[in-house]
């Protein structure tokens, strides 16, 4: 039977470079997007939808010309929200630059970040209509804006982002 240190020795020569723990994150959520994304648009027609788990989730197919969860600013909203997506990319490189190795969680948000950036900023690219947005979940009229897979990864790597740094505040505020 391996000893204790065996046994962490054997894991940490299994454990993802940095380099590599970001490149499997984003490159899974662009293809995951990307799939759910083509599976939809081949499935349904615009404006269509189909109760999954009644009325509470539902796939409705649209586009949407602004940013995460509806947000739109008008006519220009692709050419702003293509920018701020640069922007948001190059940002965030920095971060994962600025990352030590051993700061797994933030990693993961930064590339989760990246990845649903990257997924959307795809679509922009593809269509003047904008992203394709299919996950709709609600209770009778009250519903959540219409969103994709690339918008729970932004929302979930900012959330695990901001803990990372709230932590690491609380870490700073504590030493002598």
């Amino acid at each position: 039977m391996a000893s204790r240190e065996q046994e962490l020795e054997r894991a940490e020569g299994l454990r993802l470079s940095k380099a590599a723990l970001f490149v499997v994150i984003v490159a899974g959520v662009v293809i995951i997007d990307y799939a759910t994304k083509w599976l939809v648009q081949s499935s349904l027609t615009l404006y269509e939808q189909v109760d999954i788990i009644g009325d509470y989730v539902r796939l409705t197919y649209i586009f949407n010309p602004g940013a995460a969860f509806g947000i739109h600013v008008g006519d220009h909203s692709r050419l702003l929200f293509l920018a701020l997506s640069l922007v948001a990319l190059f940002a965030l490189a920095g971060m994962y630059w600025a990352t030590p190795s051993s700061d797994r969680p933030r990693l993961a948000a930064i590339a989760l970040i990246c990845g649903g950036a990257l997924g959307n900023l795809i679509d922009r690219l593809r269509s003047e209509r904008g992203v394709v947005d299919f996950l709709d979940v609600g209770v009778g009229s009250i519903r959540w804006p219409v969103f994709n897979v690339a918008d729970i990864a932004v929302t979930t790597g900012a959330v695990i982002l901001a803990l990372s740094l709230w932590n690491e505040e609380r870490r700073v505020e504590r030493r002598p």
